[in-house]
């Protein structure tokens, strides 16, 4: 049916989204408001609208969400692919509160019978506590995104456990027929052993190791031997399994062991791929000299690190309350400045945006093809958190709203 709570919703929203709303809107009393053909949302609770009152904007939005509170019918993707065609053709940017806002809230909340205090945060929700990016909290941030199951990260990344960015060599004229993610994890990780030159008999140390991928391809195939460092138990556990079955005990050595705390520099190189992000605004300095101490005068450091603008270095309200808390990412400029800064000569810098958005292509279409196993393993909730995250990075940098690069430096001698 149409009308009652559904119209009342679009009628207060007109003036905000500039015009009909650009989805097709079912509420969970049957009534219905937005254009056919749109991508279909549904409120199912009041306490969606409740979240919503209570954490405008993203994060209630996403609350909702990941309880199944507000469901979208259909591939999330396409759905949020054409609300940003929305925003961008309307000119449309943030809602102030002004009085006829906030009347028009009061109006749907009453009716939606919606009034009351805030629902629980979801159970999926981050809780850190302590200093801003001191070890202990650090160390709680890292275990929240990191140690959620071995076993649930392998249901989306690449056999290598790659947890980073790939190379699309295939885009670049030179992969051969059925290229897919883990030749491009694979040519990734061949990439940034040949920037760092490394030869058989060298020290690498791996900064934020995750599951190993590049200290034990780096110890494979390039004959190095590798100290890697990681925040998280279940990755050191993994890792060491691997070292095992490989063959490779003596050559990599894995600790659990914060970047600040490396005692037994400096390595012949040293890389870092895609934890620079956690390490904070403040601390960035810090980071930049941890990686310049721990390399010889005139040995290599390669960093791979996400870059962003605008008024959300976390990531947005979702990714911060729900995925990473206390990341912090930046233009690519600005990280340049820091690591010259800590005595760095940078040598290159070569932009992947678009090898990212492939590859959380593929990571996407592995979530989907075992989500039924998702669920089993982790529960509803928390396979509704990572569809929307996977879904946000993938529009965020398809979108143009964030980078990744690779950032070569030397030390000089």
């Amino acid at each position: 049916m149409s009308g009652a709570l559904a119209s009342t919703i679009a009628d207060v929203l007109r003036p905000l989204v500039g015009g009909e709303l650009p989805v097709r809107l079912i509420v969970w009393d049957g009534s219905e408001a937005g254009p056919a053909g749109a991508p279909v949302v549904r409120l199912k609770s009041p306490d969606a609208i409740r979240r919503l009152l209570w954490a405008p904007g993203e994060l209630g939005a996403a609350q909702a969400y990941v309880t199944g509170e507000l469901d979208v019918d259909g591939d999330l993707n396409a759905a949020l692919e054409h609300l940003w065609k929305v925003v961008r053709d309307r000119g449309l940017s943030g809602i102030r509160p002004t009085p006829a806002v906030l009347a028009g809230v009061a109006r749907i909340a009453r009716e939606a019978g919606a009034l009351g205090a805030p629902p629980e945060p979801p159970a999926s929700q981050a809780r850190v506590k302590g200093r801003l990016h001191s070890l202990i909290r650090d160390r709680a941030a890292i275990s929240h995104h990191y140690d959620l199951s071995n076993d649930f990260y392998a249901l989306i990344l690449d056999p290598q456990m790659a947890y980073s960015s790939g190379y699309w060599t295939d885009s670049r004229g030179n992969a051969a027929p059925g290229y897919g993610l883990e030749d491009a994890q694979r040519d990734k990780l061949d990439l940034v052993c040949r920037k760092l030159g490394l030869r058989p008999g060298m020290r690498l140390l791996d900064v934020g190791c995750g599951w190993g991928s590049l200290s034990l391809h780096a110890a494979q195939h390039y004959g190095v031997d590798v100290v890697g460092v990681t925040l998280s138990r279940e990755q050191k556990a993994f890792i060491d399994a691997r070292i095992k079955e490989r063959g490779l005990e003596g050559r990599v050595e894995i600790r659990v062991q914060d970047y600040r705390e490396i005692p037994d520099g400096p390595f012949d190189a040293v890389a870092s791929l895609e934890m620079g992000e956690h390490v904070g605004q403040r601390n960035y300095p810090v980071y930049a000299a941890a990686l310049f101490n721990n390399v010889d005068p005139g040995g290599r450091v390669l960093v791979q690190q996400m870059s962003r603008r605008g008024k959300h270095p976390g990531g947005g309200p979702f990714i911060e309350s729900f995925i990473a808390p206390d990341m912090h990412m930046r233009p690519v400029g600005e990280t340049l400045g820091f690591l010259e800064g800590a005595g760095f000569e940078v040598e290159a810098v070569e932009a992947m945006r678009r090898d990212y958005v492939r590859t959380l292509e593929a990571w996407y279409a592995r979530f989907e093809q075992n989500h039924d196993a998702a669920v089993e393993m982790m529960g509803e909730e928390i396979a509704r958190v990572w569809r929307l995250y996977l879904v946000g990075a993938l529009r965020s940098f398809a979108e143009g709203r964030m980078g990744v690069e690779q950032i070569l430096c030397s030390r000089p001698e």
